[in-house]
């Protein structure tokens, strides 16, 4: 096998793959700006972002629990916390070092457990953030 013929196999694998859909708080003012951030950063549209804070909004699990913690669907599989955030990065170009990084299992435990101390200051950050219109 030459090495092109690999690459257009890795290609047509990366194009087979399901999207990457990431659930998201609308109502909250940090949420709004941490998705206009990776919106913008997601040049090449392989996120879906969906917007739960309705109730007329699909939530794939329970929407408070998916209010409460950060969510996304890679490959079919329900990420959340630290994982979520780390599958997203690895959708965007310029961030996916950060993202391959965080498959190990020692990185992503020190991820998820800064994630876990921001949990708990994020209602203060978001009271102190304007609203978007």
């Amino acid at each position: 096998m030459t090495a092109g013929h690999g690459t257009n196999i890795a290609r047509h694998q990366d194009r087979s793959r399901e999207p990457l859909t990431v659930w998201y708080d609308g109502a909250c003012p940090l949420c709004i700006r941490e998705i206009a951030l990776m919106r913008k950063l997601d040049r090449r549209d392989a996120i879906t972002f969906t917007d739960i804070s309705t109730p007329a909004s699909t939530c794939p699990i329970d929407r408070q629990l998916m209010l409460e913690r950060f969510h996304a669907s890679e490959n079919g599989r329900m990420l959340s916390g630290a994982a979520a955030f780390a599958a997203m990065w690895r959708a965007i170009p310029l961030l996916r070092p950060i993202g391959l990084l965080a498959r190990a299992p020692a990185v992503l435990a020190i991820l998820e457990a800064l994630y876990l101390q921001f949990l708990k200051v994020r209602p203060h950050i978001q009271k102190r953030l304007k609203p978007i219109d």
